[in-house]
């Protein structure tokens, strides 16, 4: 296999690879894969290192980032089927280069028509796993709309790698859902034309012979799905929420994710000078804390699906509400209650804040890709779903994210039939000057966007290559009601990695904060940085979170 030269560059390894255009070479799991690489053809970074190599085998032959992203986000529900299963979900940002814009692919589903907010009451509340708190699955329609709308290659194609990873010996499902996936491919060969033969791969998962088996095992189950919200599913393709911090346009999913805080905490943010308070100095990591604070008492408050409520977005992140609410941060003092504004009403906080109370619980979950190539095309996804059930001979795992909705009536998360719940996953696109120049996916439920925030911090404020950014010290807090079970808050909580000092966490708890020190990892970060310059791919993923990379 000729790379034309080029080489793909690992942490004290240098490994040529090569390739002879055949689909069935691939690097196997024996193979080296990092957890940083360099390159200015294409770069992968994910969790689960056969899914790095997926990703990367389809950019070698040709393929462009949603292709390879594609392939990666399939891999993965292999490999990682503990954090992601195949009828999960994806929400995706892509950035088109023939284009020049940014786009979400809100690879998200929705509510069966029987969750009712009056059926889960009687239930005691939204479970945790099993069988109902499944939503309709989401990631096989977002994979084939990545593809379709923006990918060069077919479903076959990018489905090669993870059915090599079924066919070896493994789980008793491993033969089930290969047995789904190539019937997809057979539907796809139906039309020799690429993107309606997606169309029809489509067709058979949510409106053919496999949706009425999934709906038939569903109701068999004890379960909610049926055909009809598995017919009605689609893949919407919607605008970014944006911020600008530094410069940068930061593009964000919209309010049916937490995305858009991580924005209004950095329109907070951007009014301190961060770089000259030091890179995590007691002050920046107390500014960056109590500002996150602020945004999640709003999340809380505000966010849910746009297209069922009405989430004033565009003044949660206007100047003159993130003025008012700037003035709320003590730069001597950690705030020990939640403090929602009213972006309605143009006031710093909210008159009276309705009562919140939830079921305790915390969930592991999540893994992450973020894929770019040659061309410029760039793809940051989160892909997600885990603790659900196995639908029978299908052999496609159901998640369990209708437990991030709440069944608090007027909320705007309240479940509701056909409506999306407000989830955690929120990867992440920054440009500068209108192209790519850092791509971010974090693992760990309402960790996700304070992972990357510090990475961003890292990247912009103090100019540290990607493989430090997603290695450094982070820092947290549990200041917010869960988004699983609804959790209540652990208010005026620190998370801090040790590495960040004695001397600085000391500090800290002077000001007030409440400081849990953790020796291991604070969530899951994958991450690439594009030179616009260059074109040099850095990708890395944290090795400490399980995280992987490889470029070329």
């Amino acid at each position: 296999m000729s790379l034309r030269g080029k080489a793909v560059r690992f942490t004290g390894l240098l490994v040529a690879v090569l390739w002879s255009g055949n689909a069935s070479q691939s690097w196997g799991a024996d193979d080296a894969i990092g957890w940083q690489a360099s390159g200015s053809n294409g770069a992968v970074s994910a969790g689960g290192a056969e899914a790095v190599a997926a990703g990367l085998e389809i950019l070698q032959r040709g393929g462009n980032a949603a292709d390879g992203a594609a392939a990666t986000i399939l891999a993965l529900s292999v490999v990682e089927s503990n954090q992601f299963c195949f009828g999960g979900e994806v929400p995706m940002l892509v950035y088109d280069a023939p284009r020049n814009v940014v786009e979400v692919v809100a690879g998200m589903g929705t509510a069966p028509e029987l969750a009712t907010r009056e059926f889960f009451e009687k239930q005691g509340g939204i479970p945790a796993n099993g069988v109902l708190p499944a939503a309709v699955p989401a990631a096989p329609d977002a994979c084939l709309t990545l593809l379709e709308r923006y990918g060069t290659l077919r479903l076959a194609d990018v489905a090669a790698p993870t059915l090599r990873i079924l066919d070896r010996e493994g789980q008793p499902w491993h033969p089930l859902l290969a047995k789904t996936l190539r019937r997809l491919i057979d539907a796809e060969a139906q039309s020799p034309d690429r993107r309606r033969g997606l169309r029809l791969a489509g067709d058979y998962f949510y409106r053919g012979p496999i949706a009425r088996e999934l709906a038939a095992w569903s109701e068999a189950n004890g379960g909610l799905i049926r055909y009809s919200d598995l017919a009605r599913h689609v893949t919407r393709i919607e605008e970014p929420a944006t911020a600008l911090y530094r410069g940068r346009t930061v593009c964000k999913c919209g309010s049916w994710t937490q995305g858009p805080y991580l924005l209004q905490t950095l329109n907070l943010l951007d009014g301190f000078d961060i770089a000259a308070a030091g890179h995590n100095s007691p002050l920046a990591i107390h500014l960056a804390v109590e500002s996150m604070k602020l945004a999640l008492a709003d999340r809380d408050v505000w966010y849910g699906d746009p297209l069922f409520v009405d989430v004033p977005l565009p003044q949660l992140l206007s100047t003159d509400y993130t003025e008012l609410r700037r003035t709320l941060i003590d730069p001597a003092h950690a705030s020990q209650v939640q403090q929602p504004g009213d972006p309605v009403h143009g006031t710093a906080l909210l008159a009276a804040d309705a009562t919140r109370t939830g079921l305790t619980g915390r969930t592991n979950d999540t893994t992450t890709c973020v894929v770019a190539d040659r061309w410029g095309n760039v793809v940051a996804a989160t892909p997600s779903g885990w603790s659900g059930v196995q639908a029978g001979e299908t052999g496609v795992w159901l998640g369990s994210r209708l437990q991030s909705f709440n069944t608090w009536e007027g909320h705007p998360n309240c479940i509701a039939p056909g409506k999306r719940p407000r989830i955690t996953l929120t990867p992440t696109l920054v440009l500068n000057k209108g192209r790519p120049e850092l791509a971010v996916s974090v693992a760990g439920g309402d960790g996700q966007d304070q992972a990357t925030l510090a990475i961003v911090m890292n990247c912009l404020d103090f100019n540290l290559p990607v493989s430090e950014a997603v290695t450094a010290p982070r820092f947290g807090t549990n200041h917010f009601v869960g988004s699983f079970r609804q959790a209540p808050p652990q208010l005026g909580s620190l998370l801090l990695n040790a590495g960040v000092g004695d001397a600085t966490t000391e500090e800290l708890r002077k000001r007030g904060h409440h400081v849990d020190v953790s020796s291991g990892s604070l969530w899951a970060p994958s991450a690439i940085r594009i030179d616009r310059n260059s074109g040099r791919l850095d990708a890395a993923g944290d090795p400490g979170a399980g995280r992987h990379a490889a470029a070329y």
